[in-house]
């Protein structure tokens, strides 16, 4: 099993000339230990065109030091890393299943082989306080790293280097920061690279990254180019909108921006990380969105498919998502009730029913993200960032298409409101908040282009979502308290309290249907303003 560590740390270029200062005055550091010099040997490794690497995630087996293993790194959220370590085994030419499993999202089926080694002479000198905790360590590196041949007739390249890495162990940011600036007065550069492995594989990754040419659509209609040239050059609005660029540009940006969504959503999920499911069904849901508001850009008939595929996997992880929800708001709902209004074990059996969920819910959701059907998905979506599908319209400038296509799903979402204003059935407000979401993820796109009234609109569309996302929520709450009670009853306990929940639950219901029919004359004028 992996076991999970939090890396802090800062890195520095110098040169072999550098002397690595007294750290004994930093506030703080009492001792500052004898070095300890390790040689370090690592494997990289990553698939042919460096999904990995791309993604800023590093897999590696490490021999030597104390850490020695296969050590998978994620990106960097706010300046720290988290690090999974599994032991070495006796695998050394490709990575173990288990070892494998987290990143399975980003590689898929591609094959993973070695891409780079590196060896390290490490010195490494511990700062500790009064009480012998060590604050930190700086790792004096000198680095030999070679980048393996991509291909037949292609040969390594080896580039040899210094840097210094201070990582925190049990110290603070302010340490962090203190002994960074006293290694920096001693002629310290912070590093050009985030880590040793970017700057062996640097010139594959620029080759790899670097922005492609706009996506080729067909020619635009003669009416279109008139147009354009006796307008001429579109001028930057004042709020900071433009629209020069063709729809298809556009529209690459959002699906390019989306499938990136749910690659990180993906490596929360398989790495344990809170609200992960809720991004996939999210990143699932956007893109879906995309790929419907923007039909006239993009052929449906390449398209439809992969939304059908998305709705699958949403509906797949939705039964996990909404009991994980139902379950820690009646958890929070019961913590707020007075005790006297709390009759039986009714904490005992929701924290029960969310272990019991929780269990379920994990292999649900490994079943779904490691099927063949999601694999090819991702990999279906990948190659329509590549090369998207586009339509004639494509070459169309860009705040043209867009505004067609938001008040297309903005005259949606009025039909639906005026059809759940005229009936009685509990599933209309429902088709209003999927058709609010609808028009948010097109606006969200648009943004860049159409300016700030349509940031305006999301926003408002937000709290709009958030009323009509409670009252949802209540649909799936209320049947549970029933459910939940009857066991209590069946069980010989008292089912008061379950009825209680139940009524609360209904009232929540209601006050939010009340919110939305007085959000919405304050939404419409947004809604207008964006879409005309």
């Amino acid at each position: 099993m992996a076991v999970e560590q939090l890396e802090i740390e800062r890195k520095f270029d110098v040169d072999e000339t550098f002397v690595l200062p007294d750290l004994t005055g930093v506030p703080g550091v009492a001792d500052v230990r004898e070095p300890v010099e390790h040689a370090l040997e690592a494997t990289y490794y990553d698939t042919a065109d460096l999904r990995l690497a791309r993604a800023r995630v590093t897999l590696r087996r490490r021999t030597g030091g104390t850490d020695a293993g296969w050590h998978v790194k994620l990106p960097a959220v706010a300046g720290a890393r988290r690090e999974l370590h599994s032991p070495l085994g006796r695998a050394t030419r490709t990575p173990p299943k288990a070892v494998l499993e987290p990143v399975l999202g980003i590689v898929r089926r591609a094959p993973v082989a070695p891409v780079a080694t590196l060896r390290t002479r490490r010195v490494i000198t511990e700062l500790v306080d009064a009480a012998g905790r060590v604050l930190a360590e700086v790792a004096d590196d000198h680095v030999t790293g070679t980048a393996l041949p991509a291909g037949p007739g292609e040969a390594a390249t080896v580039m040899v280097w210094r840097e210094v890495e201070i990582e925190l162990v049990d110290g603070d940011e302010e340490l962090l920061a203190t002994v960074a600036t006293v290694v920096i007065e001693a002629g310290a550069r912070p590093a050009d690279s985030p880590s040793k492995l970017s700057r062996v594989l640097g010139d594959r990754l620029a080759a790899l990254e670097a922005p492609e040419a706009p996506p080729a659509a067909v020619a635009e209609p003669e009416a279109t180019k008139a147009k354009k040239a006796k307008k001429g050059k579109k001028e930057r609005k004042d709020d900071g909108r433009t629209s020069s660029a063709p729809a298809g540009e556009v529209v690459r940006a959002a699906l390019e921006l989306q499938v990136r969504a749910l690659q990180d959503a993906d490596l929360m999920v398989r790495t344990g990380q809170l609200d992960g499911v809720h991004q996939v069904r999210v990143a699932c849901r956007r893109l879906r969105s995309v790929l419907a508001a923007f039909r006239p850009v993009l052929d449906r008939a390449h398209t439809d498919p992969l939304r059908e595929e998305l709705a699958q996997v949403g509906s797949a992880l939705s039964p996990t998502r909404d009991a994980e929800v139902a379950l820690a708001h009646l958890r929070e709902l019961v913590a707020a009730q007075p005790p006297e209004l709390v009759l039986g074990p009714v904490a005992a059996r929701l924290q029960q029913a969310a272990i019991r969920d929780e269990q379920a819910g994990d292999e649900t959701t490994r079943k779904v993200l490691n099927s063949p059907a999601y694999l090819q998905l991702r990999d279906d979506l990948d190659a329509l960032v590549a090369e998207p599908p586009l339509t004639a319209d494509a070459g169309r400038p860009a705040d043209e298409v867009l505004r067609e296509v938001l008040a297309l799903a903005a005259r949606r979402l009025r039909r639906a409101v005026r059809a759940a204003r005229d009936s009685d059935h509990a599933e209309a407000l429902h088709e209003v908040r999927k058709a609010a979401k609808r028009v948010r993820y097109t606006a969200e796109a648009a943004v860049p282009v159409l300016g700030r009234p349509v940031a305006e609109l999301v926003a408002a569309l937000k709290g709009v979502q958030q009323v009509l996302g409670d009252r949802q929520d209540t649909f799936v709450t209320r049947p549970l308290c029933l459910q939940l009670g009857l066991q209590a009853f069946a069980a010989g306990e008292n089912a008061w309290t379950w009825g209680r929940l139940h009524a609360l639950e209904q009232a929540r219901c209601e006050e939010a249907e009340r919110e939305f029919w007085l959000r919405w004359p304050q939404l419409r004028p947004v809604l207008t303003s964006a879409t005309e």
